[in-house]
């Protein structure tokens, strides 16, 4: 498959060491179990890299360490105790990461779209009040003050799945055959992903942010849901569809970025490599990986981007996009 970088949602032993036999760059998480206790304790962060990063690096390439996993989306009560320790928390990271001359590994965090109180249009995108001033300007501060990323898991089936009827299922499979005017910026967006990115560009340039790159830390789309489960949408042809469209994209020379930010290079991660049959929840969770889980392929891709569409296999009718 030709992939360039890989994301671990954790810093598992077994992985890395493989990963050091290629060239892979690689991405590992703090899990979100330990995010309170790193906030408190400098002993605990130094003794987090010195166990999970020391052993590895440089010989696996880890290029991104990332505190938590959409942390700011659990509402919880325990959740949002979480909310105010994720900052300090990567902070630690940085810092023990420093304390060992490592300067080359980003620290960031991967947030939902749900981290947005309004999306559309993009101008609109702003941070809502009860995490702006106590937990996105002290991470903006610290993405800007570290030369990092806002990571961001972006999909666009879900608000095409839930507005089907506002929402053209080619634009938010970034088929790209008409677009759509942003009334105040007068910007023109031609697919879903750039409008919700924008929305988020957006909202940092209002709180004195406006140049902090981002990662697309997830995207993608399923292409099935359970056995006699009829879920909208999630089907080969779309999930194909998508993430061809989206590799075009990204893979683009020069980098076409978002209408906002335009030229801008994108790193993105596409969810996910393998399908997850044991996960639990609905359907459409256990069927977003571009392989089975013995490994065969559930269509035909090319992650460097080289190959022309025409070139792939002609893939079955979607039966559900209604």
């Amino acid at each position: 498959m030709k992939a360039g970088q890989v994301k671990l949602y954790d810093a598992n032993p077994e992985a890395l060491n493989l990963l050091s036999e290629t060239k892979l760059q690689v991405s590992i998480m703090v899990p979100n179990r330990e995010v309170s206790s790193i906030a408190s304790n400098q002993s605990k962060s130094d003794e987090w890299v010195n166990q999970n990063v020391l052993p590895y690096y440089p010989k696996t390439s880890i290029c991104f360490l990332l505190v938590g996993n959409e942390v700011l989306s659990d509402n919880s009560a325990q959740g949002q105790k979480i909310w105010l320790h994720l900052v300090p928390a990567m902070r630690r990271i940085k810092r023990s990461l420093q304390t060992q001359n490592i300067t080359d590994i980003k620290v960031g965090t991967p947030l939902a779209m749900d981290v947005l109180e309004t999306t559309f249009p993009p101008s609109s995108g702003t941070f809502p009040s009860r995490i702006r001033d106590a937990v996105m300007v002290p991470m903006l501060e610290f993405l800007q003050q570290t030369n990092s990323y806002f990571f961001i898991d972006a999909y666009t089936y879900f608000p095409w799945s839930s507005n089907p009827n506002s929402i053209s299922l080619d634009f938010a499979l970034l088929r790209g055959n008409f677009s759509i005017t942003d009334p105040v910026s007068g910007l023109s967006y031609s697919n879903l992903l750039d409008q919700m990115l924008d929305s988020l560009i957006f909202a940092m340039s209002k709180l004195g942010f406006p140049g902090i790159r981002l990662v697309i830390s997830e995207t993608g789309w399923p292409h099935s849901g359970n056995i006699g489960e009829e879920a909208s949408g999630a089907n080969i042809f779309n999930a194909a569809m998508y993430n061809r469209n989206l590799i075009k994209k990204i893979t683009a020379k020069p980098p076409l970025g978002t209408p906002a930010r335009p030229g801008v290079f994108i790193p993105t991660f596409i969810f996910a490599l393998y399908d997850e049959n044991l996960k639990s929840g609905t359907g459409i969770e256990r069927h977003w990986g571009l392989l089975h889980p013995d490994g065969t392929p559930v269509y035909e891709i090319d992650l460097p981007g080289k190959r022309a569409t025409s070139d792939f296999a002609s893939l079955p009718p979607p039966k559900n996009n209604q």
